[in-house]
């Protein structure tokens, strides 16, 4: 079970850096961001293996349920 940002996200938050450091702008001028994107990630063949039992609550929430 993974909760954290979204994997792809940084990825495309730093193209957005990087366009703006090829047009000029100081890398200290610009702001630090924080993820705004968390995703819940559950991975059941794993938890079966490991003997773990995941509620269906859970697995409701759950953004993405690896089987």
């Amino acid at each position: 079970m993974s909760y954290g940002p979204n994997s792809l996200d940084p990825i495309r938050r730093a193209a957005v850096y990087v366009d703006k450091i090829l047009k000029g702008a100081k890398p200290a001028d610009l702001p630090v961001e924080q993820p705004t994107k968390f995703e819940l990630v559950i991975n059941l063949k794993t938890a079966k293996q490991i003997g773990v039992t995941i509620p269906q609550s859970v697995l409701f929430r759950a953004d993405k349920v690896i089987k």
